[in-house]
């Protein structure tokens, strides 16, 4: 049996689970009258079904209770992967000894009442909970913006290395997933040193800079993606391209590179590029491809091309 209160409050939403269908309604009318959105559950496995398929930042439930037991929904609660946020467990138990109490705790609750639930206690309970929700939603808060800013490069704009060895595994995967070509090309600014030793390190931030948005603004959006791999190398991630596609696209974006030029304190820099190219076409009865294979092979090409032959590429797989 379940019953809802879908009155729109600004307390958060509560699940409530106890196979006691007297105590269970006195609980719920009680967080109702206090405000809260109210969910009930009458034992654990319907509690933890209703738990993954909605929003519940606190959960109220007995500890014994027929086909899954409050321990053990606390223990599924803090196993679930699914979660957006913390979940905060009040475990209700006629229990008093402290062994019982640290076994609630141990599963994962965060705090315990003793029936019969006095409403006072539930309150300072439930303020308790808000308050440690809030913090940890700050927690998360500051996680993420931490963790968005390191999947930037702060000089070139583009992504950093940290999400390029995260994502490309990802797209290795997807390739296989729908059996399509990836390739990758790294991107080598040529006398990327012998020009920052004539103009300085701001010029080479510069520098970067300017050759990052060329490549971002030459690809496709939303599909292709650009990253620093080095102090002056960058991966472009080409989904759903093969490797003569993409040694195109390396010339293509080599042209535009040598057509700028780049006004630096009194001098105007040309530059020029060189791409390391490797791609695979994937096939689900022969997978294998990792990271790791495509890069060493870009990176060798990348070093191999030459001003007579800039551009590089090998065809894995």
């Amino acid at each position: 049996m379940v019953e809802s209160d879908q009155t729109s409050v600004k307390l958060p939403p509560v699940l409530v689970v106890d196979d006691n269908m007297l105590l269970r309604n006195i609980l719920r009318d009680t967080l109702k009258l206090a405000g809260y959105p109210v969910t009930t559950a009458e034992n654990g496995k319907e509690a933890i079904a209703l738990y993954r398929s909605g929003y519940y930042p606190i959960v109220i439930t007995d500890w014994i209770m027929p086909e899954m037991s409050g321990l053990e929904l606390c223990e599924a609660i803090r196993k679930d992967a699914s979660s957006a946020g913390y979940t905060y467990i009040i475990i209700l138990t006629s229990l008093e000894s402290k062994n019982d109490i640290i076994a609630g705790l141990d599963a994962g609750a965060d705090e315990y009442l003793v029936k019969p639930v006095h409403k006072p206690e539930l309150q300072a309970r439930l303020k308790s909970a808000r308050r440690i929700l809030e913090l940890e939603a700050i927690r998360e808060r500051y996680v993420n913006e931490i963790r968005n800013l390191s999947l930037i490069d702060p000089v070139s704009g583009v992504f950093s290395r940290r999400f390029l060895e995260d994502r490309l595994p990802k797209e290795i995967a997807r390739a296989y997933r729908y059996q399509r070509p990836f390739s990758l090309a790294l991107a080598s600014i040529c006398n990327f040193d012998g020009i920052k030793a004539k103009h300085g390190h701001y010029a080479g931030d510069q520098i970067l800079k300017v050759v990052a948005d060329r490549f971002v603004e030459a690809l496709r959006k939303d599909v292709d993606w650009v990253a620093r791999y080095g102090e002056s190398e960058f991966l472009l991630a080409l989904p759903e391209t093969g490797v003569q596609e993409a040694m195109i696209v390396a010339k293509r974006l080599r042209l535009r590179i040598a057509s700028m030029t780049i006004p630096i304190h009194e001098h105007e820099v040309k530059l020029t590029a060189h791409f390391g190219i490797s791609g695979f076409n994937a096939q689900q009865d022969k997978q294998g491809m990792t990271m790791e294979m495509l890069l060493e092979k870009g990176d060798k090409f990348l070093r191999a091309a030459t001003t007579q032959d800039p551009i590089k590429g090998v065809q894995l797989g």
